[in-house]
C-alpha cells in the first residue's frame, strides 16, 4: 500500500469523525468491504441521470479511473479515522471543489453537485455500498449495528451538505424507495464497468480478485436497481467466487496491512496497533 498522503497519526489524541469502538472503523478496515462497496455505491450513483452527468463529465473517471479511485478512498479514510480537525478540512475543500460542479443532463434536468438531494443519495449510497459489502462479504452485522453504521455517518454527513442523509436503516430503505422512479439506466454504467475490467486496480496477485469483486459489488445492488440496470448474465457471482470473496475478506478481518489508515489511527488514539485486528467481534 502506498504511504497515504495524509497524516493519520496527528495530532496525537485528537478524535476522529466515527469513535474507534465504531462500526464505522471495523467496516473501513476491511480492503474487501471496500473495494466490493466502492463498485456498488457508484453504480446506484450512476442510476441517478444528474449524479452521473456530474460525475462522468466533471471528473477524470473516464481518463484516470484509477487516481481517481485512490482519491476517494483515502477521502472515505480520512472522513473515518482522521483527525477531526483534518477531516473538517479536508471535506471543506472537496465542497468547494463540488460547488462549481454544475449543468444539465442530456434528458434536460439541470442539477448542482450541492444540492442537498443529490448530496443525499450519493452519502446514503457510499453507506449503503460498505456496508452490504462487509456484511454479506466479511461478518454479518446485527439489525443494531447496521442502524449504528448509519448514526455514525451523521457528523460526516452534515459536513458534506447532506442533511437528509439516513440516519438508520428504515431511513435508507425509505430514501432508496422514494429514488427509485429517478433511476435510470445508461450506456455510462457499462462503460465505467469495462473501465473497471481494463484497470489494474489490485496489485500483483489480489488482480485475480477484482472480478470477483465486481460481480460481488452488484449482487449486493438492491433487486430493484439490478432490475433496472438488466447487466449481462456473464456478471452473475458464482458460488465458488463468492466463496473466494468471503475467504479474503475474512482474512482481512485479522491481517493488518502496512500503512493502513486505521493502524496510525489507532497510535494517535494511544491504542495498540492490533486494536482493529484482534479477532472478529461477536455479534
Amino acid at each position: 500500500m502506498n504511504r497515504p498522503a495524509f497524516d493519520f497519526s496527528a495530532p496525537r489524541g485528537e478524535p476522529a469523525l466515527a469513535a474507534p469502538d465504531s462500526v464505522s472503523w471495523r467496516v473501513f478496515k476491511n480492503p474487501v468491504a471496500l473495494f466490493v462497496g466502492g463498485i456498488t455505491a457508484v453504480l446506484l450513483e450512476l442510476a441517478e441521470p444528474r449524479v452521473r452527468t456530474g460525475v462522468w463529465e466533471h471528473s477524470s473517471f473516464r481518463t484516470e479511473p484509477l487516481a481517481r479511485m485512490q482519491r476517494t478512498g483515502l477521502a472515505a479514510m480520512v472522513t473515518v479515522y482522521g483527525a477531526r480537525s483534518g477531516a473538517e478540512q479536508m471535506i471543506a475543500g472537496i465542497t468547494r471543489l463540488h460547488s462549481r460542479v454544475e449543468g444539465v443532463t442530456p434528458e434536460g434536468l439541470s442539477y448542482r453537485a450541492l444540492q442537498p438531494e443529490l448530496m443525499d443519495w450519493v452519502q446514503a449510497t457510499a453507506s449503503f455500498g460498505f456496508l452490504q459489502a462487509y456484511h454479506h462479504f466479511v461478518h454479518p452485522l446485527s439489525a443494531a449495528e447496521r442502524d449504528r453504521f448509519y448514526a455514525e455517518s451523521r457528523p460526516a454527513a452534515q459536513l458534506y451538505g447532506a442533511p437528509g442523509a439516513p440516519m438508520s436503516e428504515a431511513q435508507q430503505v425509505e430514501l432508496f424507495e422514494a429514488t427509485y422512479p429517478a433511476l435510470r439506466s445508461h450506456p455510462i454504467v457499462f462503460e465505467f464497468l469495462d473501465i473497471l475490467r481494463a484497470t489494474r486496480a489490485l496489485p500483483g496477485p489480489l488482480r485475480l480478485l477484482q472480478e470477483p469483486c465486481t460481480r460481488a459489488a452488484i449482487e449486493i445492488l438492491p433487486a430493484p436497481v439490478k432490475t433496472l440496470l438488466d447487466l449481462p448474465g456473464n456478471r452473475v457471482l458464482t458460488p465458488a467466487q463468492a466463496r473466494w470473496v468471503r475467504r479474503v475478506g475474512r482474512i482481512g478481518e485479522r491481517l493488518p496491512l502496512p500503512g493502513h489508515p486505521g493502524i496510525a489511527a489507532s497510535r494517535r488514539m494511544g491504542l495498540p496497533r492490533t486494536f482493529l485486528f484482534r479477532g472478529q467481534p461477536q455479534t
